[in-house]
């Protein structure tokens, strides 16, 4: 196995999806300038789905967690490299979705996991998410309402999974489930304004004839 090229290492950084394997085949086999490089091309995207994952839950939490998020970025190079790089090594281009793409999915996961949980939470002294979303819902709300609004969400997530492209479930769950905007999801994608607003009004579409 030989080592990449600097032209090839150069086409990396600017995105080309072979190269990039090649870059992650030589990061996990132990070469220590390809894993430098695999860090630097992905800590800043990292950082910024860390970065936005954490101000989302710290605003109505009224926490400051910028001092957390190194922590977190860590944890998701841990997860990214673990058992040999098995999360890194199962990303494939041909599914629709870019490295940072697929790193940002693997960060946004991640953070949602630690802070369902306790183990790692930097937070595990405060209410979890679904206790949150109880206590702002309507006060009209009752349990069992609130459950079956889950349970519907969750039937319509099944149904989407085998309408979608993963690309499409991607854009479904930025949209609607986080609800960021417009903007955010073109900068997160990679996608121009007009490709996004296409895919929303699809989505719209699809949710509206499947909850008729």
């Amino acid at each position: 196995m030989s080592p990449l090229t600097p032209e090839q290492l150069g086409q990396a950084r600017e995105g080309d999806a072979g190269s990039q394997r090649l870059l992650i085949r030589d990061a996990i086999a132990g070469d220590p300038k390809a894993m430098r490089a695999l860090v630097e091309l992905l800590t800043p995207v990292i950082q910024t789905e860390v970065s936005f994952a954490i101000r989302r839950r710290a605003i109505p939490a009224r926490r400051d967690g910028r001092q957390d998020v190194a922590d977190f970025v860590q944890e998701v190079f841990l997860e990214l490299l673990a058992n040999n790089g098995r999360t890194l090594l199962s990303w494939d281009a041909a599914r629709g979705r870019s490295l940072p793409s697929f790193v940002r999915l693997v960060a946004r996961r991640r953070v949602a996991r630690i802070f369902r949980g306790h183990r790692g939470n930097p937070w595990n002294d405060d209410p979890t998410e679904n206790e949150v979303f109880d206590r702002i819902g309507p006060a009209s709300a009752s349990a069992e309402r609130r459950v079956e609004n889950r349970e519907k969400l969750a039937a319509l997530l099944e149904v989407l999974r085998s309408r979608l492209s993963e690309r499409g479930l991607v854009l479904f769950e930025l949209l609607y489930v986080e609800q960021r905007t417009v903007k955010e999801v073109c900068q997160t994608m990679s996608m121009s304004r007009a490709a996004v607003d296409t895919w929303n009004s699809r989505l719209r579409k699809l949710v509206r004839s499947l909850t008729i």
